[in-house]
């Protein structure tokens, strides 16, 4: 049986108080960080792949079904307004297609050939790379994509839940931090889904440091879409340039991002 399959080191769950059911949760989220600290050789083999590959022209593609496509797609969606990156260089592919964001469509899962039949819509080529996200270890949709990944010299990744699992076997890089049992039997969404939204976490925002997309700490390219944004990128100014706030906010308006600010104030200071 599969690690994620198995049964809940906590029993009579239906019986407990609130305060019980929530410490008992909070003490088995307590094992993910561990699990995915030890993963961190392997997540570094794929970033620093990575690196090269977007620079060449490569692009990221998650594929996943059910809560990981679901992960997969948030992490790639995030990207662009985060750190300005263009729309098409992390891309998030779940099974059922778009309509299964938000509801299960049956069996898609199953289906071996449908990620490579997905990836083919976006022309996909040796410099992009794939990772599969399946904390089962055993989706069809994604083994079938890694497979054929492979067979057209694509690089390939995995991040999975269980150990010894068919995905890892066909994934050249495979990441596998492993939470054990789930504190509702079963339920990948919790424990599972949480070390694979740490992995994505730690993979893209790597990534777009090593590319350059952060300055010291801060997301000078992020887009400006509401008031928040424009208040944060305007107290970046301040922070670097140590002129006034409003002054900060009149050239992030004009300029467009905190980094065209900094690099327009430099050459105007040269």
């Amino acid at each position: 049986m599969r690690v994620t399959e198995s049964s809940s080191l906590y029993d009579n769950l239906d019986q407990m108080t609130v305060e019980e059911l929530l410490t008992g949760i909070n003490n088995e989220d307590a094992k993910i960080h561990v699990a995915v600290q030890k993963e961190i050789p392997q997540i570094e083999k794929l970033v620093t792949q990575l690196v090269e590959r977007i620079k060449s022209g490569g692009r990221l593609f998650y594929l996943g079904a059910g809560t990981s496509g679901r992960l997969g797609i948030l992490d790639a969606s995030e990207i662009p307004p985060t750190y300005g990156m263009p729309d098409g260089v992390v891309i998030g592919l779940i099974a059922g297609g778009d309509r299964a964001i938000r509801k299960a469509v049956e069996a898609a899962e199953d289906n071996i050939h449908g990620g490579w039949e997905d990836l083919q819509k976006f022309q996909v080529n040796e410099r992009d790379t794939i990772v599969g996200i399946a904390a089962s270890g055993g989706t069809p949709y994604v083994i079938g994509a890694l497979q054929d990944g492979n067979n057209n010299g694509l690089l390939t990744a995995c991040i999975t839940c269980n150990p010894n699992s068919e995905i890892a076997k066909v994934a050249k890089i495979a990441i596998e931090p492993i939470v054990g049992p789930e504190f509702v039997t079963g339920s990948t969404r919790m424990k599972a889904g949480t070390a694979q939204k740490m992995v994505l976490n730690m993979i893209t925002t790597s990534l777009m440091i090593k590319l350059g997309r952060v300055k010291g700490n801060k997301m000078v390219d992020m887009q400006l879409t509401n008031k928040k944004l424009v208040e944060r990128g305007s107290k970046m100014i301040v922070d670097e340039l140590g002129i006034e706030f409003e002054e900060a906010k009149r050239l992030l308006l004009l300029h467009g991002s905190v980094r065209a600010v900094l690099d327009n104030y430099k050459k105007k200071g040269q």
